[in-house]
């Protein structure tokens, strides 16, 4: 799917979308002690800006970005964002990354595109944060994109950040209950080395 196809598609969803509250995604809210105090952070593919929102509120200058013309203008204009001086730009950030040493924390969350791991390890400066939250292969229950390409394979977003600080991961799979505990997505929040 090109980029043309990819930005209809979702704003054709955004359109269709509902109206109403959305929440920060579990990796953001069960270790914002972990944020810093200031600093500037980014959300890739935002989609309604939960988390970038977020991370504004938490006194981070916060970038939100996101292929779909229609999500990203309906976010300009949304009451939510009043005052907190968030930027907003509709992009597909495959074709165009963020640039190198540009943010303090990164979060994704609910995408999967391979190819722009590298670039967001050189977006991150030194010492920064990538909160990311996404699908496993390995799941209980529906939910999520259908293609493999879209999903974790098991312990992948650990290899992905293996040259950085693990500060937390989670991803249980199917072992144990499977009615309880975190089941059908990884999450991880890690740390560039400062050297870098």
């Amino acid at each position: 799917m090109n980029t043309s196809d990819t930005q209809k598609k979702w704003d054709a969803i955004y359109q269709k979308a509902d109206e109403g509250e959305y929440a920060a995604v579990r990796v953001l809210q069960e270790n914002r002690h972990l944020l810093p105090a200031s600093g500037s952070a980014l959300e890739l593919a935002c989609g309604r800006a939960a988390n970038a929102i977020f991370l504004a509120k938490h006194g981070l200058a916060t970038t939100a970005w996101d292929i779909s013309e229609v999500v990203i203008e309906h976010l300009k204009g949304s009451p939510a964002v009043e005052g907190l001086g968030m930027t907003f730009e509709a992009r597909d950030i495959v074709q165009q990354p963020p640039p190198a040493a540009s943010f303090d924390v990164i979060v994704v969350s609910y995408f999967l595109d391979r190819t722009l791991i590298p670039h967001i390890k050189r977006a991150l400066k030194p010492s920064g944060l990538i909160f990311y939250q996404t699908f496993t292969q390995t799941y209980v229950n529906e939910g999520g994109p259908r293609s493999r390409d879209f999903r974790l394979a098991d312990n992948e977003l650990l290899r992905l950040f293996d040259d950085y600080q693990l500060l937390v991961y989670r991803e249980e799979g199917r072992v144990g209950e499977i009615q309880q505990g975190y089941r059908n997505e990884a999450l991880i929040v890690a740390q560039k080395p400062a050297s870098e």
